[in-house]
């Protein structure tokens, strides 16, 4: 499976920013979707996730709830975060990675592919 995330870019404070991840290769093998983000200096945590097929079962970090949303077209074989009222904490690069084993998870440990990150800076 192969990944590839875009979409990032700098937006002031209280904007707004979609990231897509594009998945390739044995994308029959997935099972749910995430969204990592990593600050300078800090562990990468986890942002978002959504099962790859079908219920749309999302899983949602606390800090982001009611602000991000993780969506998904199978046509495409992408996955997107649309992120709302982004605040300055919220600047990292953003990963997505896919899970190839079970429920939406939150553990980086539980996620077996991923793509290289792009980068969100938020302005104050």
């Amino acid at each position: 499976v192969q990944l590839q995330a875009s979409g990032g870019g700098l937006v002031q404070a209280g904007g707004s920013l979609r990231l897509s991840c594009a998945a390739s290769g044995r994308t029959f093998s997935i099972y749910a979707m995430g969204w990592f983000r990593q600050a300078p200096g800090k562990e990468r945590e986890f942002v978002a996730a959504i099962r790859w097929s079908g219920t749309s079962t999302t899983n949602y970090a606390d800090s982001v709830k009611g602000r991000f949303t993780c969506s998904r077209d199978n046509a495409k074989n992408t996955v997107y975060l649309q992120m709302s009222s982004l605040k300055p904490e919220d600047t990292a690069v953003y990963y997505c990675a896919a899970d190839l084993t079970g429920y939406p998870h939150s553990k980086v440990y539980e996620y077996d592919y991923w793509g290289q990150g792009t980068l969100v800076t938020v302005s104050s």
